[in-house]
């Protein structure tokens, strides 16, 4: 169970969410995707960009047309058909194991009951396959099935810290329900999109380029001056 949220924070995401809306307006996530092909993609985006991710999702694809052929190939051509991912052996492996344990459990690939579940069970469910973690399950969750869930990436830990939506310390697995409770789940979407934009376009892990932030005004790491360590509680990623 996460701690109650300082209500310092929760006045303050009010203030971010309204100002990054105003600067990025109501960003929309790509192509919505059904659970289980929501799932692999997210599988296949950790640690890499999005074009990687996508680049090795459509070969996925163009190359096994259904999951079972996913799952039933041989474990090479999977990993030849992801390697722009990156971590290919690993993810190919990781693929495989879970669209075989899903099989198994359910006799068959497809992850529509989820969408009957309430969402912490959905979770849980999510959370048992090796290689899914809060994050993985968090997108699938949110973008997938319409769930409330806010995901934390690399960049929505290291922003979430610098301008203080979160205590300095928090990892980035508590921080999941830490910021599901100072954001409303109608601003979880648009928020952890946004907070990704800002991380990516303007403040970056080394030398973020504060001058030209929409939160500038508000941001512990801009009024104190720091090198955004002592605002994250941990070296940048």
């Amino acid at each position: 169970m996460s701690a109650s949220p300082d209500p310092r924070h929760l006045e303050r995401a009010q203030t971010v969410y309204r100002l990054l809306e105003a600067a990025y307006g109501i960003p929309e996530w790509r192509n919505p995707l059904p659970p289980l092909d929501e799932l692999v993609s997210t599988i296949l985006s950790q640690n890499t960009n999005d074009r990687n991710r996508d680049l090795a999702y459509q070969r996925l694809r163009e190359r096994f047309p259904t999951w079972e052929d996913v799952r039933d190939a041989p474990l090479e051509q999977v990993i030849e058909a992801i390697r722009p991912a990156g971590l290919a052996n690993q993810k190919g492996a990781r693929i495989q194991e879970v669209l075989r344990q899903i099989t198994a459990e359910r006799g068959g690939l497809d992850l529509s009951f989820l969408q009957d579940l309430p969402a912490e069970e959905a979770r849980a469910w999510l959370l048992r396959f090796k290689g899914v973690g809060v994050k993985t399950a968090s997108i699938v969750l949110l973008f997938s099935l319409n769930k409330p869930a806010f995901p934390v990436d690399t960049h929505v830990h290291r922003v979430s810290g610098r301008i203080g939506l979160r205590p300095p310390q928090m990892s980035a697995e508590d921080a999941h329900a830490y910021l599901a409770q100072v954001f409303t789940p109608e601003q979880y979407a648009a928020g952890h999109l946004n907070l990704i934009r800002l991380g990516r376009e303007v403040c970056h892990a080394r030398k973020p380029a504060c001058p030209r932030c929409p939160l500038r005004a508000v941001c512990e790491f801009a009024t104190q001056g720091g090198d955004g360590r002592a605002s994250t509680g941990q070296t940048a990623p």
